[in-house]
């Protein structure tokens, strides 16, 4: 049986922040989960060319403080703020609620490991090709920086009777490391021939001794990481 742990998700809370951040009673609980993938399913869905890898979700009060991570932000702006100002009052109406967005700009989209996995998905989409594909997003991200890079893809792949696994990876990639900086991604390609999964994991360094990730537990020592409470 395979044995796979989400790779952000085992980093949640020791090298990695919550994606939404707030408190609630047992009978909101529910109630407050459900809005938040209702908000993430409409920003993904609406603006999905606007290259959003991540949505995080505040909640003070009645007010929710929604963070876009995206790699366009003028798409998302419009101009003069026009853009931002309808989809803010979009959300509201979804919500029922006051929403106040905040657009954080991401620098190397070559890094992040969604907008990775979107490129892909995307070129193999027009019946590329998949192991140039493969071979030209790796070679785009380790010329941005990265340490190492894995990309996986699965399904009938340029239109195959039988489905297949198809995957390159260059450098250094520890999963199972809990101070590595590793970014993951996964989206589905929709073909011709059918669905096609795509995967990628992307190795950003490592955080150093005593060094504080994004203001959570502080890595102790070289090789031990401590558990999260």
């Amino acid at each position: 049986m395979g044995q796979k742990t989400h790779p952000t998700g085992f980093r949640i809370a020791i090298t990695e922040p919550w994606r939404s951040r707030w408190y609630a009673s047992r009978k909101d609980f529910s109630k407050f989960l459900v809005e938040d993938q209702k908000i993430r399913k409409f920003i993904l869905d609406n603006w999905a060319f606007a290259a959003i890898p991540r949505v995080e979700i505040e909640r003070t009060g009645d007010l929710i403080t929604v963070f876009i991570h995206t790699a366009r932000p003028g798409i998302l702006i419009g101009k003069k703020g026009a853009k931002v100002d309808k989809f803010r009052e979009d959300l509201e109406k979804l919500t029922g609620k006051a929403v106040r967005m905040k657009i954080v700009e991401i620098h190397r989209p070559e890094l992040e490991a969604t907008l990775v996995a979107e490129s892909v998905a995307e070129m193999m989409s027009k019946r590329r090709n998949y192991r140039m594909i493969l071979k030209k997003a790796v070679e785009q991200t380790m010329a941005a920086g990265a340490l190492g890079v894995k990309i996986v893809v699965s399904g009938r792949l340029q239109g195959a009777e039988m489905a297949r696994v198809g995957k390159i990876s260059r450098g250094r990639v520890p999963c199972t490391t809990l101070r590595a900086k590793l970014d993951y991604g996964q989206i589905h390609a929709k073909t011709k021939a059918g669905t096609v999964g795509v995967k990628v994991w992307i190795f950003n360094g490592e955080y150093g001794p005593d060094e504080t990730t994004n203001g959570l537990l502080p890595v102790k020592g070289k090789d031990r990481v401590p558990s999260a409470v």
